[in-house]
């Protein structure tokens, strides 16, 4: 079956965009997307992300609220999904353990609001 409409992109609303970007500069070049000249980011494949400042004194994110619980990207290996865990901890984000799920590894990272990121491989 063929979907008839494909997801084309997500508006991320942050607390700051100058404490934000530098964590989406170097977190989505690593996931493939480039930065495109009317400041939107696209993985070349149809999908963008957008990133605007949130109001101030709105409510912020929360994990276990009702929203978005986190973003999932797969990683086409399991070098893909180490690489993207060494250049995060190597521009000094904090990186966690990867997570094993069954045969699947993952990484769950989380930018300056706390919007949680998953990478993952699953083998097979």
């Amino acid at each position: 079956m063929t979907c008839a409409f494909p997801v084309d992109h997500a508006a991320i609303l942050v607390s700051s965009l100058e404490r934000s970007m530098p964590y989406y500069r170097t977190l989505l070049p690593l996931l493939g997307f480039e930065q495109m000249p009317d400041g939107l980011w696209s993985n070349g494949a149809g999908f963008s992300l957008k990133f605007a400042e949130a109001e101030p004194g709105r409510r912020p994110y929360d994990r276990h609220g009702a929203g978005l619980n986190h973003l999932g990207f797969a990683a086409p290996g399991r070098e893909a999904l180490l690489a993207v865990a060494s250049g995060m901890a190597a521009a000094g984000f904090e990186v966690p353990d990867l997570q094993k799920l069954g045969k699947a590894s993952a990484l769950f990272m989380q930018d300056p609001d706390g919007l949680r990121f998953e990478v993952s491989f699953h083998p097979g």
